[in-house]
């Protein structure tokens, strides 16, 4: 059970990650979901998960490597 809670965390820093940037960039759920047609509100709630190619595009969108992205949630 540990490594679940273990993902869990990780996942609740990830979305917290997302959610700052989004907001430092003044970018509304409706404008990112236009721009990217990723429903970025649902990977925010945590009711689906993730995948590494919607993380990348998302870092994408908001010019920062996926590599700088993480350092942030260290």
């Amino acid at each position: 059970m540990p490594k679940q809670y273990h993902n869990k965390e990780l996942l609740e820093k990830i979305i917290l990650n997302i959610k700052e940037l989004r907001k430092i960039n003044h970018i509304s759920l409706e404008t990112f979901y236009f721009d990217t047609g990723i429903h970025l509100a649902r990977i925010e709630q945590g009711k689906t998960n993730i995948t590494v190619s919607t993380l990348s595009k998302i870092c994408s969108y908001f010019n920062i490597t996926l590599s700088d992205f993480f350092r942030k949630i260290e």
